[in-house]
């Protein structure tokens, strides 16, 4: 990603409530770009995978500054600069943590991680969140994107003045011990 490109759409991590602390074991904290990071279970066997490391197969997009996990995400305008920073974060982190052979490969498999994670939210509007669920099936790894639109809340309570309705009076004292 050049720095003179337009500001694109990039997955950014959410956090609605604390579970991503109790169910991952390293969290991504809200507001950090993110991938799928499906490649981070490259090596392992998904059926010998067990508790938070298996929760992060299943469900986890990958945070670039923390490289923790994030249940949702939502699509978000990244500016150039951000875009670039993004994929020099992911690059680094192939070329440590997974075994890239020098840094010019690392950057093209971040730059093809991040075209991918561009693509997914290029349909959404910023602020639609997105989740993804990822499995094993016939040996291979597959991944399915949903998006999770707000819907107009309903009000819980309504109030309706009536001026012919009948008055009522409940003495609480009456009533008996339940």
């Amino acid at each position: 990603m050049s720095e003179t490109t337009a500001a694109l759409k990039l997955p950014r991590t959410i956090r609605l409530d604390p579970s991503d602390s109790l169910v991952f074991e390293a969290a991504a904290a809200p507001g950090e770009w993110a991938v799928p990071g499906g490649f981070a279970f490259w090596q392992e066997a998904p059926e010998a995978m067990a508790g938070k490391r298996r929760q992060a197969f299943r469900a986890g997009w990958l945070g670039l500054a923390s490289f923790g996990w994030s249940t949702l995400v939502e699509a978000a305008l990244a500016s150039p600069a951000e875009a670039a920073a993004a994929e020099s974060a992911l690059a680094r982190q192939i070329l440590a943590a997974y075994g890239a052979p020098d840094l010019a490969a690392a950057r093209a498999a971040a730059a093809e991680e991040l075209a991918f994670a561009a693509e997914l939210c290029a349909d959404h509007p910023p602020g639609t969140a997105l989740a993804l669920s990822r499995s094993l099936e016939g040996g291979e790894l597959r991944e399915r994107f949903r998006s999770l639109h707000r819907r107009e809340a309903a009000p819980v309570f309504a109030l309706v003045e009536a001026e012919d309705a009948p008055a009522e009076a409940v003495d609480l004292r009456s009533l008996p011990d339940a």
